[in-house]
């Protein structure tokens, strides 16, 4: 199945407005083109992440930390439920569908930079928050900042491979 979002298709009607649904076939490219926006809004997320607000929160007195740590988690559940959901289902959706012009290979890498983010997340990052939150003290803002590099690492080769097999799709 061959997508192609240079030309639209309306082969049926030969007449391409916005009568003109999106065909079938291009399911595919719907995936991918979602998965890069939520991907990248990840990348610009953690980076944020990584510059500013770890190293802030490291700033972070034990005494203020537990306030400060339980209006993180609210505050940062609201943004990125989202798009880690958007990337989750359309990683799976690429997995069983992906553009003709994209390697099965490029998409499984894809799928284990998200799975390296997400494990990352949940081993690391969550029981920091969860200690930064009920028990305090001064080395976890630190450690959050240093074991955070993972997914760092991880979402931004994944921008970079979503770049990468858009550009197959557009230019094939």
């Amino acid at each position: 199945m061959t997508s192609s979002l240079a030309a639209p298709r309306c082969e049926d009607t030969g007449d391409c407005d916005i009568r003109c649904g999106v065909d079938q076939n291009d399911v595919d490219l719907w995936l991918l083109l979602l998965n890069s926006v939520a991907t990248w809004a990840m990348v610009g997320l953690i980076w944020f992440v990584q510059r500013v607000h770890y190293p802030l929160l490291a700033l972070v007195s034990s005494d203020r930390a537990r306030p400060i740590a339980l209006e993180h988690q609210q505050r940062t559940a609201q943004v990125v439920g989202l798009p880690m959901a958007i990337e989750g289902v359309t990683t799976l959706g690429l997995l069983a569908w992906h553009p003709d012009e994209i390697a099965a290979g490029w998409v499984w890498v894809n799928a284990v930079l998200l799975a390296v983010a997400l494990s990352s997340t949940v081993l690391l990052s969550v029981p920091l928050h969860t200690r930064m939150a009920e028990t305090p003290d001064d080395s976890v803002g630190r450690r959050l900042v240093i074991t955070n590099w993972p997914r760092t690492i991880a979402w931004s080769a994944r921008g970079v491979l979503c770049a990468v097999m858009v550009h197959q799709v557009l230019t094939h």
